[in-house]
């Protein structure tokens, strides 16, 4: 058994695992339903700040591991 987990029973580690699960589909559902009632120019511009987002924290992850690796 993985020891970081170890006074977890299997079972509840399993139902833990189902219900984060269950949990990220009703928030997915529920913004995918905002998105649908939203405007399509809004959901555009949306769609490419989160794209921008995600690329600028990519960038800052891969400098800032090079770095760090270096440091050791």
């Amino acid at each position: 058994m993985n020891k970081c987990n170890h006074n977890r029973s299997p079972k509840l580690w399993g139902l833990l695992t189902v219900l984060f699960i269950v949990a990220a589909l009703l928030l997915l559902g529920v913004v995918l339903g905002t998105v649908a009632h939203a405007p399509l120019t809004f959901s555009v511009a949306a769609g490419v700040v989160i794209a921008v987002w995600l690329g600028i924290f990519a960038l800052r992850e891969r400098h800032g591991r090079r770095r760090h690796t270096q440091a050791h």
